[in-house]
């Protein structure tokens, strides 16, 4: 699908989609925003979570990459556009390196979005989480209407009507992501989003020069 990505949304305007949102379906509380890259004692980082972890590559690559983002995150955002597609290319499709992503929704809007592909069949997971970046400024913007463009999103990606009301009615799910967000919190020190970890060290920066560096460090 040929999106354009560019000019994202301000923080404000994501809290405002999300406040739209949340009225919506009822919910009271928001995520709190944050700031920051990984670190504290990351050796439990590849323990089973609550919910099991969306991956791709090899199982046995030597190099394993986890990213936490936010789905309404314009720089995880800007990192899926710029810089995902070259280091999929290069470590991912090449068995150099496993890529696994977890959800660290700043917002509620950022949890029913994840939601929504934590909800899609497995094969799907992957490129539904790349519309959905792709087409982030149309449903999480301050003037976003988001149930109905994230239905539209979900639609495309096989959903029915019933299907859309039973995701956004899915506690399990939400509870999982949930979960996700925290422990990495607690036990990871993630602070914000996008935060990555190559081989259980934190990166600092996410260019791919940046990859680059740690996976051969990392013996990729």
């Amino acid at each position: 699908m040929a999106l354009s990505r560019r000019a994202f949304t301000t923080g404000a305007a994501v809290v405002s989609a999300g406040a739209a949102l949340a009225l919506f379906f009822g919910w009271k509380t928001f995520f709190p925003q944050g700031g920051g890259s990984g670190g504290g004692d990351a050796s439990g980082l590849m323990a089973p979570g609550a919910l099991p972890d969306m991956a791709l590559g090899a199982a046995d690559a030597p190099v394993t990459i986890v990213e936490y983002a936010s789905m309404t995150c314009p720089h995880c955002a800007s990192f899926h556009e710029h810089v995902y597609p070259a280091l999929k290319e290069k470590y991912i499709d090449t068995g150099r390196a496993r890529f696994i992503f977890r959800e660290f929704p700043l917002d509620d809007l950022a949890l029913f979005a994840a939601m929504l592909a934590r909800c899609a069949p497995e094969a799907k997971f992957f490129p539904l989480l790349d519309v959905l970046f792709e087409r982030q400024r149309t449903w999480a913007s301050r003037d976003a209407k988001p149930v109905d463009e994230l239905f539209a999103i979900a639609r495309s990606a096989g959903f029915t009507e019933a299907q859309f009301n039973q995701c956004r009615e899915n506690e399990e799910v939400a509870a999982g992501i949930r979960d996700t967000k925290e422990r990495a919190a607690s036990q990871f020190e993630v602070r914000g989003t996008p935060s990555f970890f190559v081989n259980g060290v934190p990166l600092q920066g996410n260019g791919l020069e940046d990859f680059d560096a740690a996976i051969a460090a990392a013996g990729g």
